[in-house]
């Protein structure tokens, strides 16, 4: 009889989180999103395994970056699931993703306005990627819109975009000589894309912007 009542507590207390979630949801949405290379899509206690040689994430994540019930994630399938580090864990696959600044970023903004409403990030960074790759009618520039446009839908604004990006053109003199004129283009495109020509971009380049 008791191990029925454990079983029936747990499936209205599974219920209950589901209701609460749902509801959640219905509120407005504050946008940010976070693209650019490995740096953004978090690299933090990412190490070579000793032994295998084989790079894993050391499982720990900092104070400022623990999990949030106010900050949400569009997951690979788009739909909205509860933020969790590693952020990018199903969006650059490829590498092994660690600690990034959205999580640290969100928990921030929602320590210093605790009215600021619901946080939903939208993780597009793809590690090594070259700015060249980031213009309009490239794989990763339309995966980007395509994926804000969809977290839009549900309801909300879009609020910022955090851009960290740059080692990768750091490597050939030409990548460096265009990459302020690739960077104000796709800045500019973005925005005109998103239909958000105020749209605040924080960047953090390694390569030198005059």
């Amino acid at each position: 009889m008791g191990y029925m009542l454990s079983l029936i507590l747990l499936a209205l207390l599974a219920h209950a989180t589901s209701i609460s979630c749902q509801n959640i949801l219905e509120q407005r949405m504050n946008i940010i999103i976070l693209a650019g290379q490995s740096n953004m899509a978090g690299r933090g206690g990412v190490a070579n395994h000793s032994v295998r040689g084989i790079p894993t994430w050391d499982g720990d994540v900092p104070p400022q970056c623990q999990p949030n019930p106010w900050i949400f994630k569009l997951s690979a399938d788009m739909a909205w699931v509860e933020a969790r580090e590693p952020i990018h864990a199903d969006i650059d696959v490829k590498k092994t993703n660690g600690i990034g600044p959205g999580m640290a970023f969100a928990n921030a903004v929602l320590s210093k306005d605790p009215n600021f409403g619901l946080v939903g990030l939208v993780p597009c960074a793809i590690g090594g990627t070259h700015l060249s790759q980031w213009q309009k009618g490239g794989f990763l520039y339309e995966q980007l819109v395509k994926r804000a446009q969809m977290a839009l839908r549900s309801g909300g604004a879009y609020k910022a975009m955090l851009w960290y990006q740059g080692e990768t053109d750091t490597l050939y003199k030409q990548d460096v000589e265009l990459y302020q004129g690739r960077l104000k283009r796709f800045f500019n495109d973005l925005r005109s894309d998103l239909q958000a020509p105020r749209l605040p971009i924080f960047q953090e380049n390694v390569v030198q912007v005059q």
